[in-house]
């Protein structure tokens, strides 16, 4: 079965609905858990267990991924005894969706029954202490394709979902955020851990050194191409949301540099560090239950 991306007039509770029972009705799975993984990240998915898989082309009403990184598909299973559901690989508004599209996933994952969503990307470090490498805990974003009108909740609101003006002060879960902390430092990896701001661009061009100074005033420590729309929709739901950038390059912001930032770039380090990664939050989600 081919399946259409789905524009922004398809994004309905019934087309979500539709969605959802069609995976419900082909998996014993019952997640509470669901994580977005990230570029290169996918591998989390691997750690699952009882694994039933779906192709994003072959179910209803759900994009598919373009990005070297994405495989795109859907994996039910349990890790460490938690049922959960991944994303190996996200939508991008730079891929040419819109934003509502870009966020489909989320609402079906809240009609499943997920209480509780983990995402992660790959995200360029703009705090200078940061290093590549480390793992940034996000505890707050901002929201640039949001200033300029490309925010997921425009237009009609479903008070089936949540309300009209949701609050977006607690988007991160800080109960959550301190569970993390206990856990990297449990696992001995509060040396690279850190915790900060993450701002989202549309992209897909990397940000020139202006930008990035500008970014760094605003007070953003990461910066990337995806996340916030999918947060905004998950707190939208109410679910709880837990935020991990893996640090894969810093970003240039001296005009005398000859460095260049690039895709094979963050590839090569998300390799590095993302057992760790892997590690983390499969421990994590052992404590959630």
């Amino acid at each position: 079965m081919e399946a259409a991306n789905p524009s922004s007039s398809q994004c309905s509770y019934e087309n979500y609905k539709k969605t959802a029972d069609w995976l419900l009705n082909r998996t014993e799975q019952r997640p509470k858990v669901a994580i977005i993984c990230g570029s290169g990240l996918g591998g989390l998915a691997d750690l699952l267990e009882e694994k039933t898989v779906f192709k994003y082309k072959d179910i209803p009403g759900f994009p598919t991924s373009t990005v070297q990184g994405h495989a795109g598909q859907l994996v039910f299973g349990k890790l460490k005894g938690c049922e959960c559901v991944c994303m190996q690989g996200r939508f991008h508004f730079y891929e040419g969706y819109n934003i509502q599209t870009v966020t489909y996933p989320v609402r079906v994952f809240y009609l499943l029954g997920v209480t509780t969503l983990i995402v992660t990307n790959a995200a360029g470090g703009l705090n200078d202490t940061y290093s590549v490498g480390d793992i940034m805990l996000i505890k707050d974003h901002i929201n640039m394709p949001g200033f300029a009108g490309q925010n997921p909740l425009c237009g009609h609101n479903d008070e089936r979902f949540g309300v009209r003006f949701p609050c977006m002060s607690d988007a991160y879960d800080r109960d959550l955020r301190a569970l993390t902390k206990r856990t990297a430092k449990e696992l001995g990896y509060d040396s690279f851990l850190q915790e900060g701001v993450y701002c989202m661009l549309a992209g897909p061009t990397y940000e020139t050194i202006a930008e990035c100074k500008l970014l760094q005033r605003l007070g953003a420590d990461a910066v990337g191409m995806s996340t916030v729309p999918e947060v905004v929709v998950a707190r939208h739901c109410g679910l709880r949301v837990l935020g991990l950038s893996l640090i894969t390059n810093k970003v240039v912001a001296d005009y005398e540099s000859n460095e260049r930032a690039n895709h094979a770039e963050v590839l090569k380090t998300t390799e590095h560090r993302t057992r760790d990664l892997q590690n983390l939050v499969s421990h994590l989600i052992a404590k959630l239950q």
